[in-house]
């Protein structure tokens, strides 16, 4: 559950619309912009962060969740994108060392388990809240955040 307003909220029906989201939402990204991606296991978080990094950075290889390297860095023309996966963090500040302060003082971050990050994780951030319902395909994404991205996301839904 996420502690910022809702903006909208999304149906998900195929992985080819999660990619889509991660794709819509790299178009109005932002140097120094947070996107932490919250869900359960297979809920699509490394799926919209594929969309995502592709749609900025057009690499050829198999964009994959940094399991246990826990950062990878992409370069891009926006900002260098930060993809991190905090599943095996050990201790919040672990993720110094994985140079989060870098990440936000210029860099694009997008972040699996952001809960992880306790009093780290920035307010100014936007939560998608991944979910899906067991026993069928579908999946939703609610996206919150403050009034930095209420006017890009409604910008990206209405287009």
């Amino acid at each position: 559950m996420s502690d910022l307003p809702l903006l909208t909220d999304i149906a998900l029906p195929t992985e080819d619309d999660t990619v889509a989201l991660g794709t819509a939402l790299a178009g109005i990204a932002r140097a120094g912009d947070v996107i932490a991606l919250n869900g359960p296991l297979g809920a699509g978080k490394t799926t919209l962060a594929r969309g995502f990094i592709t749609a900025l950075t057009q690499v050829d290889e198999d964009v994959v969740s940094p399991t246990f390297t826990l950062v990878q860095v992409y370069d891009a023309d926006a900002a260098p994108i930060w993809h991190f996966d905090l599943y095996r963090l050990s201790q919040v500040q672990d993720v110094l060392e994985l140079g989060w302060d870098e990440a936000l003082s210029g860099g694009i971050s997008v972040v699996e388990w952001p809960e992880r990050l306790g009093a780290l994780l920035p307010k100014n951030r936007l939560d998608v809240m991944l979910s899906s319902h067991p026993g069928s395909n579908e999946r939703r994404a609610a996206l919150h955040g403050g009034a930095q991205w209420k006017d890009r996301i409604a910008d990206m839904t209405h287009d």
